[in-house]
């Protein structure tokens, strides 16, 4: 994130905007940043040109989203290739249940995720 040039906030304000990270609501409940924190991070974003005037990605934003997720998976592939197929497919079923499990238990706010 620091070589994109996007601080701390910044990358989870450009995240949120992708639909996939958690809510800006969860983000302020649970990070220590404030509103005003996160309305100067969105202000910075579209400075440069990487968030809209409604807080949506940009085609700039989009595809800096893009490149820095290529970016991380090349970064992490090292692990999954020692695992092989047959290592990732079992992280991955044992992954999914745990997940289920913590989701079925109420672990996680049905709102956490999204723009909102």
């Amino acid at each position: 994130m620091l070589a994109a040039g996007l601080d701390p906030l910044e990358a989870l304000v450009s995240h949120t905007a992708t639909g996939k990270g958690m809510a800006p609501r969860w983000i302020l409940a649970t990070r220590g940043w404030g509103r005003t924190d996160w309305e100067a991070a969105q202000s910075r974003l579209r400075e440069r040109g990487l968030l809209d005037a409604e807080g949506e990605l940009t085609e700039a934003g989009t595809a800096l989203r893009a490149e820095l997720e290529e970016h991380t998976d090349r970064l992490d592939r090292a692990p999954y290739e020692h695992l092989g197929a047959q290592g990732v497919e079992r992280l991955t079923e044992l992954g999914r249940g745990f997940l289920t499990t913590a989701a079925v238990a109420g672990a996680f706010p049905e709102d956490l995720t999204g723009k909102g």
